[in-house]
């Protein structure tokens, strides 16, 4: 398949940008004591950075550095916190990929929204799928970023890579998802998100 005709794809199965995406996250009906109306959780964005170059694609990832307090070691997208001077999930996301990869905004169009997801961490997730053109240069921030990498796209895009597993969380039953890698365990809140995009992508064909 072309990289136009996955890209096609892509901007079927995400939200548009006019639809951004309302708390809860799509994990809360199951788990609702990680959510509550009186305590909020904190708002956040990733981006999920789909690098085109000629006609491959691939979805770039961030390992996080392991003196980081949380999620040390792990693989993530690129994301935070919104602040307030962001003006939306977008620019938070865009602030965030560039502090810590480098790569300009300039480089970077978005293009749709994945479903809210809920951390047990404490933050609200909007993920915000966008294309980045070749050309950008790494700079990644040591204090955060132990590593950039990317993973073909056609690799993530197949469902029997994602494996599902059982742990015990508040007493009950928690689904959860990874993939491997080139060595690499993508687990956790990311790929839950990327489940949610095979799931979007599996209801729009």
């Amino acid at each position: 398949m072309s990289d136009l005709a996955d890209i096609l794809r892509l901007r079927r199965a995400v939200r548009e940008l006019g639809d951004p995406p309302q708390p809860p996250g799509w994990n809360a009906t199951d788990f609702p004591e990680i959510w509550s109306e009186d305590v909020p959780l904190r708002p956040a964005a990733v981006l999920l950075p789909v690098v085109r170059r000629g006609d491959n694609l691939s979805m770039l990832f961030t390992r996080r550095n392991e003196s980081m307090r949380q999620h040390a070691g792990q693989v993530s997208f690129p994301g935070g916190a919104i602040e307030a001077g962001d003006r939306d999930a977008i620019a938070a996301a865009l602030r965030e990929t560039h502090e810590e990869t480098g790569i300009a905004a300039d480089f970077v169009e978005a293009f749709g929204y994945l479903d809210c997801f809920d951390t047990i961490s404490g933050y609200c997730v909007t993920p915000v799928v966008a294309t980045v053109r070749e050309g950008f240069v790494l700079r990644p921030d040591p204090g955060e970023v132990a590593e950039v990498f990317e993973v073909p796209l056609n690799y993530i895009l197949e469902p029997e890579r994602m494996q599902r597993s059982e742990i015990l969380w508040h007493g009950r039953g928690r689904e959860i998802f990874e993939f491997q890698f080139d060595g690499k365990r993508i687990w956790g809140a990311t790929a839950a998100i990327l489940q949610n995009l095979l799931r979007r992508l599996e209801a729009a064909t």
